[in-house]
């Protein structure tokens, strides 16, 4: 117990519970959009992995991580359309299509990868993010380290949620894509163009996701591994519930997360009597507890129900 709370208490804990609460920051921020213009954010997995692969494969053959960074953002943005014809214009249920793209993530990503390298044991590299140290603030004693040594996708994740928080509330833009979640039959009777809207926000999910994804690739390896993500995309949905659809509160929810990934790794290191399949599994048992725990939340009101518009015509 003694060893647990030196960890919890340490420095280098702190940086950590960043580093991993980072890819699902991003992945949550744009679910967030998606979440809000009434289409289930479910599809994380698929589009997180999908960009987990170009990212990889961008900085690969590129040379450069950014490269790779672009490429995550692009492989995102292309699984989202997807999602959001089946979702928006053809009125799949929206479950049922997540499930199906996310599975179809695995598949293919595996047999690009393959096709790309063949079936072998070679561990492949590609350029990797390096730190980033700000300068000044990174030599600040404990909050320097902690804070300003990171990756440039980990900053970006974390200035993402003041944007985030402007563009849903203080825009005329964030209010026609909150309208199109919570009444889309009188959101279009004042104007706004709700598939329109939707399909921006399933966009801008998997454009992000896309990002988060890339963090794993070619942020804290240098390397691509078959379903990489490891349920993430998963996590990151569950943050978005537990942050009741809010942006703070989903920036919590994904630190909670980010933490305990963090914990186990560090618990493991320990060398503690403790089943390391257990430890592999309590991130993963906390989001299950989270979501137990949460109680009544206030989804939009029209989340995961397929819109048609008036006298069911198309224009």
């Amino acid at each position: 117990m003694t060893e647990i709370l030196g960890v919890l208490l340490s420095a280098n804990f702190a940086f950590a519970s960043i580093r991993m609460a980072s890819p699902l920051l991003l992945a949550a921020m744009g679910g967030l959009f998606s979440e809000r213009a009434g289409v289930l954010s479910l599809g994380l997995e698929g589009m997180m992995l999908s960009g987990t692969l170009a990212a990889f494969l961008g900085s690969y053959y590129s040379g450069s991580p950014w490269v790779g960074l672009l490429a995550a953002a692009a492989a995102g943005g292309v699984v989202a359309l997807v999602y959001a014809a089946a979702c928006v214009t053809f009125r799949a249920n929206q479950v049922v299509a997540a499930v199906g793209l996310n599975i179809l993530a695995v598949g293919a990503t595996g047999l690009a990868f393959r096709g790309a390298f063949g079936v072998t044991h070679h561990l492949h590299r590609a350029p990797a993010f390096q730190p980033i140290n700000v300068p000044v603030l990174s030599d600040l004693p404990v909050v320097g380290p902690i804070l300003f040594r990171h990756l440039f996708p980990v900053y970006l994740a974390f200035l993402l949620v003041p944007v985030v928080i402007f563009v849903l509330y203080r825009t005329t833009w964030g209010l026609k894509l909150r309208s199109a979640g919570e009444n889309p039959l009188a959101a279009e009777t004042l104007g706004v163009k709700v598939e329109r809207m939707r399909y921006t926000g399933i966009i801008i999910s998997g454009l992000l996701a896309g990002m988060g994804g890339s963090l794993l690739s070619t942020g804290f390896i240098s390397t691509f591994m078959e379903e990489m993500t490891a349920g993430r995309g998963w996590i990151a949905f569950s943050a978005i519930i537990f942050g009741k659809w809010t942006p703070i509160g989903t920036f919590l929810a994904t630190m909670l997360f980010g933490a305990a990934d963090a914990l186990q790794l560090r618990v493991q290191a320990l060398g503690l009597a403790i089943p390391y399949q257990l430890l592999l599994l309590f991130p993963y048992l906390l989001t299950l507890c989270a979501l137990v725990l949460v109680g009544r939340t206030q989804a939009p009101a029209a989340l995961g129900t397929p819109y048609e518009r008036m006298g069911g015509s198309r224009k």
